[in-house]
């Protein structure tokens, strides 16, 4: 279930009359348990409770229902209860139907209300659906009832007015429901001077069959789109020449481009009516629009509305990205100011002319925390200078968008205006904030439209400076004019341009996105195809600072800096006299969704002036995170180097030859899943000779390698004597015909084998494609006898087992973790970033001598705990103290060889690693 289906639920249950045997499970039942874990807990199979009355889910909720006034002591039982400490409650609640009280266990948040208003309060149990949240969306629910509330009303116009919903009429759709949306929020904040004006009016004037609902809002939409009064019209009202009709006359004019061109209204059926009746019934005062803003988006959305009260990104991870861009900046200055008269006057001047710019702005959050944020900064200002009746001296229409959907775009212009409304009732009053809110501005400063190919100067003009739209196919910032799109009312400012643009891997881009790419970055490099989505918007964002003092920083996945993306995107953003100025390591980008879903993300921001201490985030769940002051961040966020590693063919330190491993193509009729060996039908002798042990990562890591069919040229004519050979090799010609790859159809010549056949002949150190960064070391291993290895994974063949402790040591690991890719958070081995890259010293005999002894002990240390495997191994916190030892040791001779001592972290080490590489790249040797 989602946030909204939960919301549904729970209200549903608390307008039922209360029965205090079933509330439990229904209470449960709510938050998406199935009915066979109710039965469960009904039956007493699964309910642990040792208290009277109640219902105890393990790891999750201990509840009991109890007699009239006595809540408080049965909450006191239940924390008391052995049961619940035992059973790992998260949760105990204890109601009478009256009253309702509960309290998270871990942090000790309680919640305490009259029984007839716990729905209000259903965010405080969503992680009892495996549901993660955050604080806004505990105290404050309305955003996500009022999400669920609009869904049902946008469904159920579309089932009376199918071609609303067709690409046609999407905009018309939506647009409608940004009018309804503002004036839910107008009529419940005094905006139209009434309270439920908006909804009272379509319930009076409106026929209780919905015959003529469409065209009582039509009529109040057209009355807020017509003046009261025209300067120099003859008779001074110009509502009356409209002939607005009396009851719609009491709405005032808001303008704004909101209510003009097509005021056309869709049919409402009763039960649509009845639902719009509903959602007026909302308090809309409780909005909070920078959550209300992205839960929207699934709305209108087909694709989306099964995560529909899911899209919703916390503050706290929003302002990661605005503080060290440029709100801390203003902390600092407001500190620095004190209660200097001169100072503070000097900071709101300069607030005044700050320009903030997302285009990728989806729904408006980074606008909204944006403006919300320094509208708290500017009343601080206000109040120290005793001008608290001042109006604002920030403009709304300096933050800026650009969004490529419609319906996300007219929602975070309304999002800003309401925050901008919010911000007035909170700072100057709600009668200084109504005289100043009407008519709306009709400029429209959130553009729809695709940010890879619109021109950011035209939507965020440089101070001085305007440039119109360009056509999409022209060339970027070509064109200069005398007149900007949308002016700005305080010229001369900053601009920093920031947001979470979509990021999408080249595997995932569709041909419109990879053109779009390839129009970026077409007079650059040849090689966008290789890069992530988001790398479009970091290189607009450069070029756009050769036009505009500007500073920038998106959120981004980890993948741009890291492997090939590197030397492909960083030379060009370098070429701009760019310097990193912060940035983040990756952390989770967490949005409300279940599971603690969120993508691995890392921030980074870039000026071309820079300061003379960067800072460098890490992300810390035990506490604030953590912050480093370094002099330079390079493009894999390391500290002390800005330099790019370039993949390579053949290794820098001259050490054998990696390669990938064996790509079978063969539609799996190659490899052998368990319990097919037998259906072939081979003796002994013939599977010794016909099959071979198949690895990958996972056989690797676990110690249980597949099978797979394995035929030299020179013996295939006797293995197709074999029918269940013969009729596997004729399954896979098939397959490779049928591909639509010309190389995969050229290797049907030779359907009994896989596209490579190397193999060992001695032994093969194997590298696993994929590790998990929770293991403190890679986990290569040695197969003595002739193996496949696939292409989950490199191979050294018959290479001295000396490699094998370059492999398995800290300092190829550390190297690994900087230069190569991600998969998520675990390491994605490359031999032409990882291996072939690794800068090294010179060994000397005595050096692979050493090195060969280290690496048989961290082997013999293995085999020491078989069966056990290297999983089991190298598990976090479990690994056996020998084998410990062994690696010690290992890195120990390693890094005498580089230093002549240990070194004392990771820093170190790869600050050594990165100066070597640098010398012996630049001078061709060591």
């Amino acid at each position: 279930m989602n946030a909204v289906e939960i919301e549904e639920a729970i209200s549903a249950l608390a307008a039922e009359p209360f029965d205090r045997d079933s509330f439990p499970y229904q209470f449960l039942e709510a938050f998406g348990n199935k009915s066979t874990t109710i039965n469960k807990l009904k039956s007493g199979t699964s309910n642990k409770s040792d208290v009277d009355g109640g219902v105890l889910q393990y790891n999750n909720i201990h509840m009991a229902t109890c007699d009239p006034g006595c809540v408080s002591e049965t909450v006191d039982a239940l924390r008391r209860s052995p049961a619940t400490s035992k059973q790992k409650a998260k949760f105990i609640l204890a109601t009478d139907g009256q009253f309702f009280e509960a309290e998270e266990l871990v942090s000790g948040e309680s919640l305490v209300c009259e029984y007839a208003n716990f729905s209000d309060h259903f965010g405080f149990f969503l992680s009892l659906a495996g549901i993660s949240t955050v604080k806004q969306i505990r105290e404050n629910a309305f955003d996500i009832k009022a999400t669920g509330r609009l869904n049902r009303l946008y469904v159920e116009i579309l089932k009376t007015n199918p071609e609303w919903g067709t690409e046609s009429r999407r905009y018309d759709m939506n647009h409608f429901m940004a009018r309804l949306i503002f004036c839910f929020f107008a009529e419940d904040t005094q905006i139209f001077r009434a309270d439920g004006l908006f909804t009272n009016t379509i319930d009076q004037m409106s026929t209780s069959d919905s015959s003529n609902t469409h065209e009582v809002i039509a009529e109040i939409f057209r009355a807020m789109n017509t003046p009261i009064r025209v300067p120099g019209h003859p008779e001074g009202w110009f509502r009356r020449e409209a002939n607005i009709r009396s009851w719609a006359d009491t709405f005032p004019y808001v303008n704004g481009g909101l209510f003009s061109g097509n005021i056309e209204v869709p049919q409402f059926s009763k039960i649509a009516r009845a639902y719009l009746l509903k959602v007026g019934g909302l308090d809309w005062k409780q909005i909070n629009p920078d959550i209300f803003g992205s839960m929207i988006q699934a709305v209108a959305d087909d694709d989306e509305r099964g995560a529909l009260g899911m899209h919703y990104t916390s503050v706290p991870n929003i302002l990661k990205v605005l503080n060290p861009l440029f709100l801390d900046d203003l902390h600092t200055e407001l500190d620095a100011a004190g209660d200097n008269t001169r100072k503070l006057r000097n900071l709101r001047h300069r607030m005044s002319r700050i320009r903030v710019f997302d285009p990728a702005c989806g729904s408006g959050n980074f606008l909204v925390i944006a403006y919300k944020e320094m509208r708290k900064i500017e009343a601080e200002i206000n109040r120290r200078l005793n001008d608290v009746d001042k109006n604002t001296v920030i403009p709304l229409t300096n933050f800026r968008g650009i969004e490529l959907r419609e319906f996300p775009a007219e929602i975070a212009r309304l999002s800003l205006i309401i925050a901008e409304y919010q911000c007035d009732v909170a700072y100057l009053g709600p009668k200084l904030a109504l005289a100043e809110f009407l008519p709306l501005d009709a400029q429209n400063w959130i553009i729809c439209g695709n940010a890879l190919r619109l021109d950011w100067l035209s939507v965020c003009p440089p101070t001085g400076k305007g440039v119109k739209v360009q056509d999409a196919q022209s060339t970027l910032f070509d064109t200069q004019t005398d007149q900007s799109e949308v002016g700005f009312q305080n010229e001369g400012g900053e601009t920093y341009i920031c947001g979470n643009p979509p990021y999408k891997g080249t595997k995932n881009q569709t041909k419109a996105e990879k053109d779009d790419l390839k129009f970026v970055f077409k007079n650059y490099t040849s090689n966008s195809g290789s890069l992530d989505y988001v790398a479009g918007w970091f290189f607009r964002a450069a070029l756009y600072t050769n036009f505009a003092k500007a500073n920038f920083a998106f959120v981004s996945t980890n993948s741009i800096c890291q492997g090939g993306q590197v030397p492909v995107l960083w030379p060009l953003l370098y070429d701009c006299n760019l310097k990193i100025t912060f940035a983040y390591h990756s952390f989770k980008w967490k949005n409300l969704a279940s599971n603690n879903a969120g993508v691995i993300v890392i921030i980074v921001g870039l000026s071309k002036e820079a300061p003379i201490n960067k800072r460098l985030f890490q992300n810390s769940f035990e506490q604030e995170d953590l912050e480093f002051s370094v002099q330079n961040i390079g493009p894999y966020l390391i500290p002390g180097t800005e330099v790019v590693v370039e993949g390579s063919s053949k290794s820098l330190s001259n050490f054998p030859h990696m390669s990938l491993g064996n790509a079978p193509y063969d539609g799996g009729h190659l490899i052998l899943k368990s319990g097919e060996i037998k259906t072939l039908g081979l003796s002994k002798s013939e599977q010794k000779k016909w099959l071979r042990p198949l690895l990958g990562s996972f056989e690797i890591i676990t110690g249980v390698p597949r099978q797979c069919i394995w035929i030299e040229h020179d013996f295939y004519e006797e293995a197709m004597k074999i029918d269940s050979i013969r009729k596997r090799v004729e399954q896979v010609k098939e397959m490779r015909l049928s591909s639509k790859d010309k190389g995969t159809q050229n290797m049907a010549r030779r359907p009994y084998q896989f596209r490579e056949m190397n193999y060992g002949k001695k032994w093969t150190i194997a590298v696993p494609l994929v590790s998990s960064e929770n293991r403190e070391y890679l986990t290569p291993d040695v197969i003595g006898k002739p193996c496949s290895m696939t292409n989950k994974s490199y191979a050294l063949y018959d290479a001295e087992i000396w490699n094998f402790a370059i492999l398995s040591s800290k300092l190829h690991l550390n190297w690994v973790s900087a230069v190569c890719g991600r998969m998520k958070t675990d390491y994605s081995y490359s031999n032409k970033m990882g291996w072939n890259t690794f800068p090294a010293p010179t060994l000397t005999e005595k050096n692979k001598a050493d090195l060969t002894r280290c690496a048989e002990d961290i082997l013999l240390a293995r085999e020491v705990h078989f069966p056990a495997t290297i999983a089991d191994l190298y598990a976090p916190d479990k690994m056996p103290e020998n084998l410990r030892h062994a690696h010690d040791r290992n890195d120990e001779v390693l890094e005498r060889i580089y230093i002549g001592r240990r070194f004392k972290n990771d820093t170190e080490r790869l600050e050594k690693l990165f100066e070597l590489y640098t010398k012996m790249t630049q001078k061709g040797g060591k």
